[in-house]
Order: C-alpha cells, then sequence, then structure tokens
C-alpha cells in the first residue's frame, strides 16, 4: 500500500522524495508544513486518520519533500533565492509530480485534489490557483497564506507570481474561467498559535473574482497543531471522495 520514489529535480536542484498510500481513488497530495518531509504525515499520524478513506478506495494519498520550505525555516540564500525556489517547487510538483500520479493511477489527466497545514495549505492554495488545469479542489488548513515574513521583503515579481493574494486581483482570461469551476476550503481554528485572518483575507480576495470558496472556523477548541488538522482532513476528503 505505501511506496517510496526518489528522484532529482533540476527545478529545486534537488533530489526529492514522493511517497504514496493507497491503491485506489482520488488523487490527493498532502503537502508538508514548512520543515516537513514526505513521511511528515505518517509519522504525525495523518495517515491513520485517513485509515478508513485509503482503505475503501476512496482516496489514494501522495506527498512530497518541503523544499522550499526548508530553505526559509534555514533561511538558505536571499529573498530572491528563497522566491525562485517556491516557484521551482511548484513546477516540479506541476511538471514531475503530478504526471508521475497520473502514470501511478494510470488516468492522464484526472483532477487532483491538494490540502496541506500552516504553510502546506499555502502551497495547496496556489497549486490550485496557479494550475486549475490540472487541480479541482484545494483544503487549506489553518492557513498562512503571505510568505513576506519567511522569504523576505524583496522576494521581487517570482514571489508576486507565486502567491495567490498578490496576483489574483489581476488574473483575467482562461486561468480565471477555470479557477471560476474548481472550490476551496479555507479551514482554521481559533485557538492557540491560530490566525484565522488569514484565510479571511483570501476568501475575499477569491471571492471578489468570483471563484467558489469558503471559510470554516472550528473554534477556540482548535489549536494550530496535529490534532486540529488529523479532525478537519478527514472531514473535508469524505466530502470530496
Amino acid at each position: 500500500m505505501k511506496r517510496r520514489d526518489r528522484w532529482y529535480s533540476g527545478r529545486v536542484e534537488s533530489d526529492v522524495t514522493v511517497v504514496r498510500w493507497g491503491r485506489y481513488g482520488v488523487p490527493v497530495i498532502i503537502f508538508p508544513t514548512a520543515g516537513g518531509d514526505a513521511e511528515e504525515i505518517e509519522r504525525m499520524l495523518v495517515i491513520d486518520a485517513l485509515g478508513e478513506l485509503i482503505d475503501q478506495g476512496r482516496i489514494k494519498v501522495y506527498s512530497c519533500d518541503s523544499i522550499a520550505g526548508n530553505a526559509m525555516m534555514r533561511g538558505d540564500g536571499d529573498a530572491r533565492y528563497r522566491a525562485a525556489l517556491l516557484d521551482g517547487f511548484h513546477g516540479f510538483v506541476r511538471e514531475e509530480m503530478i504526471p508521475a500520479i497520473w502514470a501511478d493511477c494510470r488516468a492522464p489527466g484526472i483532477d487532483i485534489v491538494v490540502t496541506g497545514a500552516s504553510i502546506g495549505a499555502f502551497n495547496a492554495l496556489a497549486m490550485l490557483c496557479r494550475y486549475p488545469d490540472v487541480v479541482s479542489h484545494a483544503i487549506g488548513m489553518s492557513g498562512t497564506y503571505e510568505l513576506s515574513n519567511f522569504i523576505g521583503p524583496d522576494g521581487g515579481e517570482v514571489l508576486f507570481f507565486a502567491t495567490p493574494m498578490y496576483f489574483l486581483p489581476g488574473l483575467h482570461g482562461p486561468i480565471l474561467e477555470q479557477l471560476r469551476r474548481r472550490f476551496a476550503v479555507l479551514a482554521s481554528g481559533e485557538g492557540r498559535w491560530e490566525d484565522i485572518g488569514h484565510s479571511w483575507r483570501l476568501a475575499k480576495v477569491m471571492g471578489e473574482k468570483g471563484i467558489p470558496n469558503r471559510v470554516d472556523p472550528w473554534g477556540p477548541e482548535y489549536d494550530h497543531d496535529w490534532p486540529t488538522w488529523r479532525r478537519m482532513l478527514p472531514h473535508y476528503l469524505a466530502e470530496i471522495s
């Protein structure tokens, strides 16, 4: 049921691990948190929480190393380097990981669901908004949707076009029309270390462009932590699958 692959990507100038759990079902990419790797969600018991959906063949889960997130946490290079790595990471997912998922599912072109928590939520929403041709749903949990505090104040044009909060207001044309047929859930607790304001701000930007979305407040008993995300994710993936 579990498969682990690793290959070199010139887009991020690094080896990247991609792990899959399950045999059948809707393909779901779960992005790790900022410093996480492809198997973080297994160690943090998210795979256990999704066990019933996986065993029933409703979802097939994939994850990969947080290449750009790790660089942010370490402070590698300057702001423009970190922004370029973030953009390269999104390119890796679109041009390498998703085609590998299609091959694994024997279903070229099948829609992908993306999700993640914290900075993983940023990556999920960025993938939806940048590539609605292949991503159908995004589930952001406790999202941090503006990364200049991590990348630096001078990420430049590359950071602008990797960040939905920045590029969506000026978006038009075929990509926007595709996005208007997609859907995003922005879920957040309101307990310790949470800032649901990130979700409301992104929802406003998306709503003004006619992109279907909703904010789900989970209340003050849910912290910015793994127990919250283990509760959230099976709930939303059951709705989709």
